[in-house]
């Protein structure tokens, strides 16, 4: 059996141990495995009758190539955002410029199976989040058997209670805030702390609530940013030190304002975003005349080793991941569902948006983490 493995999307600490992990236990039990460079965007690029691009965008990985890949963060097979079924017309690679026509945007699957199909690829592991897993979920429909692996630090993709980096990520945003807190407490200021969370205020909430941030607005609330100064003020006036700290999603929006976002659509048709914390920063800066230290910690979040939830998880959806392929498996997606690991089908990724319990983890009037009764809620309360 020769299994195929990739990592799309943004890169989280804990992809390279998951790999590792994969390698040594196809390899252990006589099976190969190729690494798939940049994501969709490797296979993308690779041309099954120039076997110079094979070789640009592919690796055959063994135990010796991987010995050391865990003992650094990110990804070493590299990513991409690209979406095979949605290539703009300048994205399209030379070699295929005379099979498409239009402006676009294209849909190069068949391109994608001829090249899978030219790497004997019997079994494709994708390891990424919604959208990565999306086009696995192609893939999967096409007839190409997938066993996917979840990752990302928004920790929302469906089905599953944890995704690989959000244990890190969190880990990060509360040690990052904390240490902030000095230079904001010696200069008795308010702290505006900007943090990852496009649609899902999960990792913002999460970290806020175990940092013990005054106040924390979240992508799925728009908040009113004159009751947020008064509130802030206050907070800073009952503190003894002088100061208050507020955490931000990037992904928040002002009432009756939209995302803070720029440049062009990405494959999947997401913008950049950014610049919430700064905008909101000067804004409390002119209501209430206080002086503000804004940080957006970005992406310092998924930067470094994995931590050791992170570490764990990883190699156990690896090797869960391997068992299933090795076993004959397809459409299936490695999963942690209250506490215990499992698989679902591929297709529960595309059941939408998941998004934080505003009525049992939010404050939408106080702008904070309400967290009352944890009885019966997953470890992460999500």
């Amino acid at each position: 059996m020769r299994i195929g493995i990739l990592t799309g999307g943004g890169d989280v600490p804990g992809l390279n141990p998951c790999i590792k992990a994969v390698v040594n236990r196809v390899v252990e039990e006589g099976h190969e495995v190729v690494g798939l460079r940049r994501g969709w965007g490797g296979v993308l690029h690779s041309n099954p009758d120039d076997p110079s691009s094979i070789d640009e965008n592919t690796i055959a990985l063994n135990p010796s190539v991987v010995r050391t890949i865990d003992r650094t963060g990110g990804t070493f097979l590299h990513t991409s955002r690209t979406h095979p079924g949605r290539v703009s017309h300048d994205d399209v690679p030379d070699f295929l410029t005379t099979s498409v026509h239009g402006e676009g945007p294209h849909d190069l699957t068949n391109h994608i199976l001829r090249v899978l199909e030219s790497l004997n690829i019997d079994v494709l592991i994708p390891i990424g989040g919604d959208d990565t897993l999306s086009y696995g979920l192609r893939m999967d429909q096409e007839g190409v058997p997938v066993i996917a692996i979840p990752k990302t630090m928004d920790n929302d993709v469906h089905g599953t209670d944890y995704c690989i980096g959000f244990s890190t990520a969190v880990t990060r945003g509360v040690d990052f805030i904390h240490n902030l807190r000095t230079s904001t407490g010696s200069h008795e200021r308010i702290g505006v702390v900007e943090l990852f969370g496009r649609y899902s205020g999960e990792t913002s909430l999460i970290t806020a609530y175990l940092a013990g941030v005054d106040r924390a607005v979240i992508s799925e609330v728009p908040f009113d940013v004159e009751r947020l100064a008064e509130m802030l003020v206050e907070d800073k006036r009952n503190n003894s030190s002088h100061y208050a700290m507020l955490t931000i999603s990037e992904g928040a929006s002002l009432i009756d304002g939209g995302m803070i976002l720029s440049g062009g659509e990405d494959a999947y048709g997401h913008r950049k975003l950014g610049g919430i914390g700064a905008v909101t920063g000067s804004l409390l800066t002119e209501l209430t005349g206080e002086e503000i230290i804004y940080q957006q910690i970005a992406y310092l979040m998924r930067s470094g080793r994995p931590d050791s939830l992170d570490l764990m998880v990883a190699t156990n959806y690896a090797n869960m991941a391997a068992d299933l392929a090795l076993e004959g498996a397809s459409g299936r997606m490695v999963a942690l569902r209250s506490g215990t690991y499992t698989s679902v089908p591929i297709a529960v990724t595309s059941e939408g948006v998941k998004r934080v319990d505003i009525d049992e983890l939010y404050d939408s009037e106080s702008y904070r983490p309400k967290i009352r009764h944890v009885m019966g809620k997953p470890m992460f309360l999500y």
